[in-house]
C-alpha cells in the first residue's frame, strides 16, 4: 500500500461509516478521482470539506463515507488515487474512540472536563491511563475509573524517567494522542520530536505577557480586559506549536483575582476539550506551522 498510506486501528470487519483524510500537492482532478474511487467501492459520501493552501500549495480534504466495506477493501480502491497524487492519507471509523494518554500536575479542571465528556459520550476518546508528576489528581481519575500513576519530577534524572514512562505507556496502550491537561513541565526536544503531531497542550493566552507563577494575579494587577486560552500542538519551541483552537471572554475591573482564575480555567477546559474532540474526529490537519481545521 506504500509508505504514505495509514490504516488506523480498526477491526477487519465491515463498517457503515468511514472518515477519510488526504493531503497532497494541489492539482486538478483530486476530488473527482477520490469521489470516483469511493463510488466504485460502493460508498456514499455524507460529508466533504476541502481546502487549498495558497501559502504551501497543498490540498487538504476530509470526507465521511457510508460503505459496507472493510478498510482493506476501501484502501484497494483508494491506493491508486493516493499513489497518483503522491498523497498522505488515513482511513478510520467515524466516532471510534481515540486512545489518549493524559498528563497532569495539580490543577484538575482540564482533566475533569475531558473525563466527564468522555464518560458522557460527548468526546470520542479512550483514556487508558493518566500520568502525573504529583499525586493530587489520583482521586479525580479514580472517580472516573481511570488508572493513575504519579512519578515525581524533581531533577533531570526524574524528568528523564517520567518521559521514559510516557514512551512506555504510549507503546503499551497503543496511544494515538497525548494531552497535556495543565501538565506543568516542559517536554524534552527528544520527546517532542518522537511524538510530533500527536501532543496537544493548553495554556492561558496571557503568554508571553504574564509568565511564571500566578499569571491571573499578574493579569488582575494590570487590569486586563480579556481572558483567553490557546490549545496547540507541542513542539520543541515552547508554546509556539501550530494553534488548534483559541477562545476569549471579556472581563472588567469588578472581577477579583479569584474570579479571573475561575473564568480562565473555564476557558482552558473548553478550549482543550474542543481541540481534542476535533483531533479525535480527524478534523485537524497540519499545514507546516499552522493547522487546517474542518469543523
Amino acid at each position: 500500500m506504500g509508505p504514505l498510506a495509514r490504516l488506523t486501528r480498526v477491526t477487519d470487519g465491515p463498517a457503515t461509516h468511514w472518515v477519510l483524510t488526504l493531503v497532497c500537492a494541489d492539482r486538478p482532478g483530486i476530488v473527482h478521482a477520490l469521489s470516483g474511487a469511493l463510488v466504485d467501492a460502493g460508498g456514499n459520501i455524507t460529508e466533504s470539506q476541502q481546502f487549498s493552501s495558497e501559502d504551501t500549495g497543498r490540498f487538504f480534504i476530509r470526507m465521511q463515507v457510508e460503505a459496507a466495506a472493510t478498510p482493506q477493501q476501501l484502501a484497494a480502491h483508494l491506493h491508486p488515487v493516493a499513489q497518483r497524487f503522491d498523497a498522505e492519507w488515513t482511513i478510520d471509523v467515524v466516532g471510534r474512540p481515540l486512545k489518549t494518554l493524559v498528563l497532569v500536575s495539580k490543577a484538575g479542571h482540564c482533566l475533569n472536563d475531558l473525563l466527564f465528556r468522555r464518560r458522557s459520550g460527548q468526546l470520542s476518546i479512550e483514556v487508558p491511563l493518566v500520568l502525573g508528576n504529583h499525586r493530587d489528581l489520583a482521586g479525580l481519575a479514580g472517580f472516573y475509573g481511570v488508572p493513575f500513576e504519579a512519578h515525581a519530577v524533581t531533577s533531570p534524572q526524574t524528568k528523564a524517567a517520567f518521559e521514559q514512562r510516557v514512551v512506555a505507556a504510549v507503546e503499551e496502550h497503543d496511544v494515538e494522542l497525548v494531552v497535556l491537561a495543565r501538565y506543568m513541565q516542559i517536554l524534552s526536544p527528544e520527546l517532542c520530536e518522537r511524538l510530533a503531531g500527536r501532543v496537544i497542550n493548553i495554556h492561558h493566552s496571557f503568554l508571553p505577557g504574564f509568565k511564571g507563577a500566578n499569571p491571573y494575579r499578574q493579569a488582575h494587577a494590570r487590569g486586563v480586559k480579556l481572558i483567553g486560552a490557546t490549545a496547540h500542538f507541542v513542539t520543541p519551541d515552547l508554546d509556539e506549536g501550530p494553534i488548534i483552537e483559541q477562545n476569549v471572554v471579556r472581563v472588567d475591573h469588578a472581577a477579583s483575582a479569584g474570579e479571573l482564575v475561575a473564568t480562565g480555567q473555564d476557558e482552558e477546559s473548553r478550549t482543550l476539550t474542543r481541540a481534542v474532540g476535533w483531533y479525535a474526529q480527524h478534523r485537524v490537519l497540519l499545514d507546516g506551522r499552522r493547522t487546517i481545521i474542518f469543523r
